[in-house]
């Protein structure tokens, strides 16, 4: 009896010293995270700009040919200072070499067909396009969660499916198909909506501060801006999310029903929680994750699949410049273009990643 004092406090320090590194080394894990993460994102980056350096000089055809034409090819001469001014006449290790110095200096080369450089015609077009996809997956996100959560409430039932079949045409519509009816019918028939372009040719356009018609509108206070910018917003952005829509119903209600068999929320239940406390506090939060990767999955499909919707509705976006680059073989554009694609996929998925660890800790020890 008089030996346990000492071993208890013999025991103590070390127990105490235990917990301390335990302690300490959960202090930041978040912080760990997001270092593994951003240095595997830059490990891609250097990825993507071998991968799209590569495929571009794969690609068959001439740049010569589709930026002189067949006149010029006759001379030689003509032929040689064009490939020296573009660098075209070394080995490809050090095209790469000379693109990716450029690269870190912050210089994506000089469009061929243009003449400018290439970051500033991307300054140019991404806005357009960020805003359109941005819009389309806000709707997406709010229709497709409230679908996918009253479809699994009503499980079996006509509004369950009514939804799944909707859902299942949204995925199953062809885009292209869709907007091309959209148009058509809402703009050439009924006349409801405003016409291509991203605002009224008669209005102008709000100081460029973002590049987004309607933050600059509002900014600037011009609400006749806005209200065309929103008009010519609506149509294209709803054709492009339905087929987020229907994703995101369908992947929401599958999440929703695999949490809703859980015992941790049938012990809520029991315990008589609200139903409204059960579904946002504990199903929703629950079945986030799932719904988060399609969501930062579907929002990069949208922002590199917007070119067959803008050339419809002909919205000044990436894809009508990545089009037109992939055309005339402008290659410092398409590499410009697969970088900027390329990168916004990589900051999607690290913003993912770190919602992962904001709502399940268990992912940031993992």
């Amino acid at each position: 009896m008089s030996d346990t004092p000492d071993a208890v406090k013999a025991t103590r320090p070390e127990r105490q010293g235990q917990g301390r590194p335990n302690s300490g080394g959960q202090a930041h894990p978040l912080a760990r995270f997001l270092v593994r993460r951003i240095l595997l994102a830059v490990l891609m980056a250097w990825g993507i700009t071998l991968v799209t350096f590569v495929l571009t000089n794969l690609v068959p055809g001439d740049p010569v040919a589709a930026n002189l034409g067949q006149r010029a090819l006759g001379d030689p001469a003509i032929v040689a200072q064009w490939r020296a001014e573009h660098g075209l006449d070394k080995p490809l290790w050090q095209q790469y070499a000379l693109h990716l110095q450029g690269l870190l200096q912050g210089d994506l080369g000089t469009s061929q067909q243009s003449h400018r450089p290439v970051s500033q015609d991307l300054a140019e077009f991404v806005p357009a396009t960020l805003e359109l996809a941005g819009a389309a997956i806000l709707v997406s996100l709010v229709l497709g969660v409230a679908f996918g959560v009253v479809a699994a409430l009503r499980r079996d039932r006509l509004a369950d499916h009514t939804l799944r079949l909707l859902s299942l045409i949204g995925i199953s519509v062809p885009t292209f198909w869709l907007a091309l009816l959209a148009f058509y019918v809402f703009f050439y028939r009924l006349q409801l909506t405003p016409g291509s372009g991203r605002v009224d040719a008669a209005l102008g356009s709000a100081p460029a501060v973002t590049g987004l018609q309607t933050a600059d509108a509002l900014l600037a206070g011009r609400w006749d801006i806005f209200t065309s910018a929103v008009g010519h917003l609506i149509t294209p952005a709803l054709v492009l999310a339905l087929y987020t829509i229907g994703l995101l119903t369908r992947f929401t209600r599958s999440a929703v029903l695999e949490v809703l068999g859980q015992d941790y929320v049938r012990a809520a239940r029991a315990k008589g929680l609200p139903g409204r406390v059960i579904l946002f506090r504990y199903v929703l939060r629950s079945a986030l994750v799932p719904i988060i990767t399609v969501a930062g999955l579907a929002f990069g499909s949208l922002l590199s699949g917007t070119v067959l919707v803008e050339a419809i509705f002909a919205w000044p976006g990436i894809g009508q410049y990545a089009y037109k680059s992939a055309t005339t073989l402008d290659l410092p554009a398409v590499m410009g273009v697969g970088l900027v694609v390329g990168v916004v996929y990589l900051v999607i998925n690290l913003i993912v990643d770190v919602l992962y660890g904001v709502i399940d800790p268990r992912v940031r020890l993992q």
